[in-house]
């Protein structure tokens, strides 16, 4: 997997309280799915923004995607299960075949902050039929948008984004349809990422440079 630049920055310093002051703390694992369909003008991302309470990433804009509950187990079907689960709780849109998932990478938490998360990126087409519905409490807004527009929108200030967000749009931006994007996926096989933090204290920045990806 690639980025368009040496370094890439998109979160800014973290709150004090979300600081890791001891021993690195485990990471939980998590998964979220890149959903895509056929758009207008190309290839469109789903993005849904978190509510303004939200415990962890309030108003951030991201894919739908959440931790993995313990009764769907451990490793890759897990991941796959708690996938389908949260896109469907979250947009209403039931992924029939956790298999079908196409996984892009795994990225884990830097050890700077004490709610770490393990999360496996999956990306999928949108089945034909079902609409998108949001509950207006976890998630309070939605948009469709092309690779592009949504990278425009971050840049200019208009959505709130972190890291791993930006990094797979800028992967996805440049693929005409879904069927390039999956295709391109499989061939190039998942990643393995850990962004790395630096400065410290209130100068502290989470970066992706060239070169801290693994495949895996």
């Amino acid at each position: 997997m690639a980025v368009a630049s040496a370094a890439m920055e998109a979160d800014t310093p973290p709150p004090r309280e979300l600081l890791n002051h001891g021993e690195p703390t485990r990471p939980r694992p998590a998964s979220t799915v890149l959903l895509v369909r056929d758009g207008t003008d190309g290839l469109e991302v789903l993005l849904v923004q978190r509510g303004p309470t939200a415990r962890f990433m309030a108003s951030v804009w991201v894919f739908p995607g959440g931790a993995v509950d313990a009764h769907e187990g451990h490793g890759e079907q897990g991941h796959r299960l708690a996938a389908v689960r949260e896109v469907e709780e979250e947009t209403g849109v039931r992924l029939a075949d956790p298999d079908a998932l196409v996984l892009l990478s795994r990225w884990v938490t830097p050890t700077l902050y004490r709610l770490r998360f393990d999360t496996w990126f999956f990306l999928a087409e949108l089945p034909v039929g079902p609409e998108v519905s949001i509950d207006g409490h976890e998630c309070v807004a939605f948009a469709w948008l092309t690779p592009a527009r949504a990278l425009a929108r971050f840049r200019a200030k208009e959505m709130l984004m972190v890291l791993p967000t930006v990094s797979h749009l800028e992967q996805l931006d440049g693929m005409s349809t879904p069927a390039r994007a999956l295709a391109t996926a499989r061939n190039r096989g998942p990643s393995h990422v850990e962004p790395l933090v630096v400065g410290s204290g209130d100068s502290a920045r989470v970066v992706l440079a060239r070169g801290n990806e693994t495949s895996s």
